[in-house]
Parts: structure tokens; C-alpha cells; sequence
């Protein structure tokens, strides 16, 4: 066993391992030579084990998750697929890790997940939606070709995430390799290798030639085991969407990967809008089964919809109660996509939770010359009051992924004489990032000035703009409760907010979700005009009410 293999086990770092064997006398050992197994009774004899903690009974080692990373290819397609060639537990996998998602490979009797993924978009936009999916991230990179920019991208997106990061030196059977470069180039990330007192474990490997492969999962085992991965089988069940397809002769289909408690069939589960009782469980070699447990991917069959990647089920006592929490989830999201999001803007990004606020950015340049001096101008702009976190910083256009990165981590996209391209600037609307354009570095300069200075967190007071006396309510199927209503002052404006009030009372709030006018749709009705007003978040109003419109306006 080499030291760093030791400190890792031992949850020590290679310097305090070192000083342990200078105070055991055990010189001549440096972070590459071997020790005796009599040397490493000895270390381990002079630390204290941790005892188990109450909270820890009843708990489990559990299954680690992996998921690769990467510049496109650098092999990560082909190390996983070598990996299962040669470690597949229970025999050859054929197609259906394409369909689960995931896959099971054995190392020495311990088991490793490993997610595949379409890159790491999908892993950030995992994060969007709140899913802690991946224990260790592989960053896989080519020995011939070196640090590229996708790598850095999947640096950034790994640490987003805050999940350890492990790297694999793919293509060591290419004369061209030159595997220092590459140990040289990581460094400046903070990847440093242990070898060199680092704390980020690298292996070489060929997926071509099948080098290197089982220390590979050796070291994943080796990181798993520091992280001290646990699960409660018997505990609260929950489980996080992978993947999800509708089957035109099953319906809908989910890959579930259970995070905690098991999963058996029969059991009821609810997750965002979607609820069903699990009819049919499959195993990721195709196989049915009755339960999985902590870490398992799992196909479900029986749910009544096809969920998003990321979204998050548990279960519920019976059916009555999983369609009562899906269906009031459907209505949220109804509601909130009626109201307009909020989009982050330099004069407004506040994080008033934190004693020193921070900004998160991303940089895009023209240049590979511009990128340092772009980077290090904003950097420079950090305050006492206000720090200048640059997530990403890259030479290129604004891709798909800068955008999940900033709508992920609440950031703003510096893009600095580059374009972004139709298709991305409507996915930065959906997703409200604010991406700023900018030719001339002083009026960027002054624009993050301003956000600097405008940290402090806004006000706001509500301002009346019309009231609407009900007249009459009437039910219709589907559409619910309509107040017919009176406009006596300002006007009533769909999507507008509203407060209802019974006497002196606000008895509710919400949005208008439909408005009428006899029986055709209006954006709005004025004064001394009758409508038909359907209030979505509210829906227990009655003749006699009164209806105020409002809007929210900045107090400078």
C-alpha cells in the first residue's frame, strides 16, 4: 500500500501522515515508497478510531455513484464501456445500460454504480433541480491531448456540484501521451496529485488496451471508502429521477436511483406532479425484481407520468394522499409559471442571507489574450463587503451549459465581444440568467460597479392599480369558480396579482389566471366595465368580495 493510498484510508493528509511516521521513527518514506504491513499496524495502532455515533445505527455501508466527465473524446464512453467488458457484475450487459442509465461493476465483492450521462449539462441541470445524484466525479482526460475546454467546464460543473473530484489519465498507450503536461496543467485548477502532496487521487489508464483498469476502480473504492458512504434501508424511501421515457406499450417509465429506504413493489409513490403505485421493478441487466435498495438503479413501471431528471420521489401512505400532493404541485407550477420569474440583473442580485455578499459570474472572451484580463479586472472589483466568485472562464461562445451553470448557481454571464446564438438566448430567458454583452471593458467595468455597490438587498411596496367588486359567482367544469365582477377603479389585468378581501379582511391572494368579457378572453378591463375574473391560488371567494390589484415597485 502506498502512503497516500494509507493517509486516504486513515482520513489523514499526506503531510499529517508523514509527521505521524516521523514521531513512529519509520524514516526514509516518502508519498511513493511502500511500507511494510508491520509499519501500518503501527500507524494504525497510534490513531484513535471514531466511534460510531447513535445516529449511525442502523445504518449501512452503501454502493458509491459514479459519474465521467470530460472533454468530448477523451474516452469516457470507451473507459466505461471497457470497464463493464472486463468488471460487469453478473454477466455481459449488453443494450441495456443504454436504456437504464446506469450500470453495475464489481471490484474485489464491492460494487460500483456508474451513471451515464449525456455530459456534464446534465449533471449541473441535475443540481438545478436540487438532486445530490453522484457521489465522485471522474474527470477523464487524454494524455495526448491535454487540458481542452471542456475539461475546465467539467471542473466547474464537478465543484457546482460539491462532489469530490477523482481523475483518470486516458490514452496511455499513445506515444504522444505525456502524462507530467497533463499533472502540470490540472495543478492550476487545484487538481494537484497526491504523488506531488496533493489531495486528488489520478490514475493512468488505456480503455483502449485495458491498462490501468482495476486500479482504477481500486481508487474509486479507495474514495468511497474515505467518504464513508451510508444508507438507512429501513428508513424514510427516496429516490431520484435519472432518466425517464414513455413506452408505448408500458406507458410511463422512470429510472429511479434510490438515495435512501427501499423500494418494493406495490409501495405508492409521489414525486413533483407525477404519483402512482409501482406495478413492475426492473434491474439494470433487464431483470424483474421485488425491492431496491440505497444506491440500486431501478426502472418503475405504474406511475401516472413521465418525470424530469433530478425530480425526487418518496412515498406516500395510499393513493387518496400521492394524487392530493401531486395535484396541488401541478397547480403550483400552474401558478407560478403565470407569474413572471424573477431574472437576475446586475443592479439587483442580492444574497441579504450571507454577512458578505457574493457574486457569481461567468466569463466569456473572444480571445484566449483577453480571458486573464478580463478575468482578473473582475476579480480585482472584490470588496470587504462584496466577493467575486468566477465560476467559469472560458474563450468561446455562450453554450448551453454556460447557461445551466448560471441558472444552477444564481450567476450572471459576462460575455465579452462574443455572440450567443438564438436558441441559447431563449433557453437564458427560460431559465432567467442575465447574460450581459459587452465591446468595451471600462463600460463592464461600471456596470459591475454598480452590481457591487447595489448588493444591499431592495425595497419594495405594493401599489394599487384596480379594484373589482364581485357581483356573482359562478361554477364551471374545469375552469372552476369565475367571480363575476364590477371594475370600479384603476383596471384588472391578467397575471396581475390580487388580494381579495371580505369586509376589512384579506381572506386570500393570487394571480389572475383568466379574465373575460362576456365570453371572450381580455388582457385586461377598465373602469365601469363587467368581466369575469378567475383567480388562480384562491379559489374560496364569494358574492360580496372585493378584488384589489397591485403591483410590487421599487422604492429607490
Amino acid at each position: 500500500m502506498r502512503i497516500y493510498q494509507l493517509a486516504r484510508k486513515l482520513n489523514l493528509s499526506n503531510q499529517e501522515l508523514l509527521k505521524v511516521l516521523s514521531q513512529l521513527k519509520i524514516k526514509g518514506k516518502t508519498s511513493v515508497s511502500g511500507l511494510s504491513a508491520q509499519e501500518i499496524k503501527r500507524v494504525e495502532g497510534k490513531l484513535v478510531k471514531k466511534k460510531p455515533s447513535p445516529k449511525e445505527k442502523g445504518l449501512i455501508a452503501r454502493t458509491p455513484v459514479v459519474t465521467l466527465l470530460g472533454h468530448v473524446d477523451h474516452g469516457k464512453t470507451s473507459l466505461l464501456d471497457a470497464v463493464r467488458k472486463t468488471n460487469v457484475a453478473g454477466g455481459e450487459v449488453g443494450g441495456i445500460t443504454q436504456k437504464i442509465g446506469a450500470s453495475e461493476v464489481e471490484c474485489k465483492g464491492k460494487k460500483i454504480v456508474f451513471i451515464d450521462t449525456p455530459g456534464h449539462e446534465a449533471f449541473t441541470n441535475m443540481r438545478a433541480h436540487g438532486a445530490q445524484v453522484t457521489d465522485i466525479a471522474v474527470l477523464v482526460v487524454a494524455g495526448d491531448d491535454g487540458v481542452m475546454p471542456q475539461t475546465i467546464e467539467a471542473i466547474n460543473h464537478a465543484r457546482a456540484a460539491k462532489v469530490p473530484i477523482m481523475v483518470a489519465i486516458n490514452k496511455i498507450d499513445k506515444a504522444e501521451t505525456k502524462l507530467k503536461r497533463v499533472r502540470e496543467q490540472l495543478s492550476k485548477y487545484d487538481l494537484v496529485p497526491e504523488k506531488w502532496g496533493g489531495e486528488t487521487i489520478f490514475v493512468e489508464v488505456s480503455a483502449l488496451k485495458g491498462q490501468g483498469l482495476d486500479e482504477f476502480l481500486e481508487m474509486i473504492l479507495l474514495e468511497a471508502e474515505m467518504l464513508e458512504l451510508k444508507a438507512e434501508p429501513e428508513g424514510d424511501f427516496q429516490g431520484v429521477v435519472i432518466e425517464g421515457e414513455l413506452d408505448r406499450q408500458r406507458g410511463p417509465c422512470i429510472t429511479l436511483l434510490v438515495q435512501k429506504g427501499t423500494l418494493e413493489i406495490g409501495d405508492i409513490l409521489v414525486g413533483g406532479s407525477t404519483y402512482g403505485r409501482v406495478r413492475t421493478l426492473i434491474n439494470w441487466k433487464g431483470e424483474t425484481i421485488k425491492k431496491a435498495g440505497p444506491s440500486m438503479p431501478v426502472r418503475v413501471l405504474g406511475l401516472s407520468d413521465v418525470s424530469m431528471p433530478g425530480d425526487t420521489f418518496r412515498k406516500a401512505k395510499n393513493e387518496k394522499e400521492a394524487r392530493q400532493i401531486a395535484e396541488s404541485i401541478k397547480e403550483k407550477e400552474r401558478e407560478k409559471g403565470l407569474i413572471k420569474r424573477d431574472v437576475f440583473t446586475l443592479e439587483s442580485l442580492s444574497q441579504p442571507e450571507e454577512e458578505q455578499k457574493t457574486m457569481n459570474i461567468i466569463v466569456k472572451v473572444d480571445t484566449q489574450g483577453s480571458l486573464r484580463a478580463i478575468s482578473d479586472t473582475i476579480k480585482n472589483l472584490e470588496s470587504e463587503e462584496v466577493k467575486i466568485d468566477i465560476l467559469h472562464a472560458a474563450v468561446g461562445e455562450v453554450q448551453k451549459s454556460d447557461i445551466l451553470l448560471a441558472s444552477a448557481s444564481q450567476a450572471i454571464i459576462i460575455n465579452f465581444n462574443t455572440v450567443a446564438s438564438s436558441a441559447n438566448r431563449d433557453l437564458a430567458k427560460e431559465e432567467g440568467v442575465n447574460i450581459r454583452n459587452y465591446q468595451v471593458i471600462y463600460a463592464m467595468i461600471d456596470d459591475i460597479k454598480k452590481m457591487r455597490e447595489g448588493l444591499i438587498e431592495p425595497r419594495y411596496e405594493e401599489k394599487e392599480v384596480g379594484e373589482a367588486q364581485v357581483r356573482e359567482i359562478f361554477s364551471i367544469p374545469k375552469a372552476g369558480k369565475i367571480a363575476g365582477s364590477y371594475v370600479s377603479q384603476g383596471k384588472m389585468t391578467r397575471g396581475s396579482k390580487v388580494k381579495v378581501f371580505r369586509g376589512e379582511e384579506v381572506i386570500g391572494e393570487g394571480v389572475i389566471g383568466s379574465l373575460k368579457r362576456f365570453n371572450r378572453n381580455a388582457s385586461e378591463v377598465l373602469t365601469g366595465l363587467e368581466c369575469g375574473i378567475n383567480i388562480d391560488g384562491f379559489s374560496n371567494i364569494e358574492k360580496g368580495d372585493l378584488i384589489k390589484a397591485y403591483e410590487s415597485r421599487r422604492v429607490e
